[in-house]
């Protein structure tokens, strides 16, 4: 890693979670079950999975001045992240999402991203002075999308490599030149919208990917569940396999750990390939496991599963 590290600029959120039997229709009241609370957002939810990984970990991002931000920061401490660029806003709370579970391992979330709309160009630029060629920089649109990109094209002035994860999706990447980034991260659903496509229109995985590669990003990986992910770069396109796993607890926050695998993977100085088949390997073992951040797996249980799956597939 040669002294290099992942900076998380993004998002904290409080998670209030409860379970159903399945995911409401519009309009329908259901009972739930097991309400509770944990922590959320993606930006440290990537952050939290990429410090288990074994990568240096520093996050950059705004929380409330409230009991949910200091539970992040001393979360942050117990999983060894640097938060020395971690503010506490006075204008506002810090994010909360709510999630509903279903029992098959579906979920639904709404968000109100709080203290994460002081991220602004002007913050950033105060931020990020210690960012240096061969960082990698992970970027999620939890934080306004203009600042999202503002952030990724100062990392890139900076030499650092820029993971843009564009969820949740918006259409303010449509149309844009995205030539700035090195990898973009969408799941399929996630990959139609950053084209300005309705998300029943009627092309594949394979032709959104092409469509989202010709705006200029260096690599397109587009994950796509049980079917693993699609990459898309100079060398071509290629579909990288999931992984087989026992069955699943709960997907909330496996996008996350795939894209936190991945920067470390890539860190690591792995290729691609390899890179999203390590990053395959450690979000599906999050869907074993309930919630998110208790569901990340540590870097001794990835390699594991990794090895014992190479050897049954032989």
């Amino acid at each position: 890693m040669q002294n290099n590290r992942i900076v998380v600029i993004g998002s904290y959120l409080g998670a209030l979670v409860m379970e159903t039997d399945r995911i409401p229709l519009k309009g329908e009241t259901l009972l739930a079950r097991n309400f509770r609370q944990v922590h959320g957002g993606k930006g440290s939810n990537q952050a939290v999975q990429a410090a288990r990984l074994g990568a240096p970990v520093s996050f950059i991002g705004f929380v409330g001045n409230d009991s949910y931000g200091r539970s992040f920061e001393k979360l942050c401490r117990d999983e060894n992240i640097d938060i020395g660029k971690l503010r506490r806003s006075e204008k506002y709370p810090t994010g909360i999402g709510f999630i509903v579970c279903s029992k098959d391992g579906h979920n639904i979330i709404t968000i109100d991203i709080g203290a994460n709309y002081e991220m602004i160009p002007s913050v950033i630029n105060g931020l990020t002075g210690d960012i240096k060629t061969g960082d990698i920089v992970l970027i999620q649109l939890e934080i306004p999308v203009e600042s999202a990109l503002y952030a990724a094209k100062v990392a890139r002035e900076k030499g650092a490599v820029v993971f843009l994860n564009p969820a949740p999706a918006t259409t303010g990447l449509s149309g844009r030149d995205l030539s700035f980034i090195n990898f973009i991260t969408p799941n399929e659903t996630e990959a139609k919208i950053c084209c300005g496509l309705g998300i029943d229109t009627p092309l594949s995985d394979e032709e959104v990917v092409e469509k989202l590669f010709a705006r200029g990003c260096e690599n397109v990986i587009v994950t796509r569940g049980e079917q693993g992910c699609l990459v898309q770069n100079r060398d071509g396109l290629v579909n990288i396999p999931a992984v087989d796993l026992p069955e699943i607890a709960d997907s909330t926050g496996a996008g996350d750990s795939f894209n936190a695998a991945l920067a470390v993977a890539v860190l690591e100085g792995r290729s691609i390939s390899e890179a999203c088949r390590f990053a395959n390997a450690a979000a599906g073992l999050s869907c074993t496991r309930q919630n998110t951040i208790p569901s990340y797996h540590y870097r001794r249980e990835v390699d594991a599963f990794v090895s014992n799956h190479d050897k049954t597939n032989q």
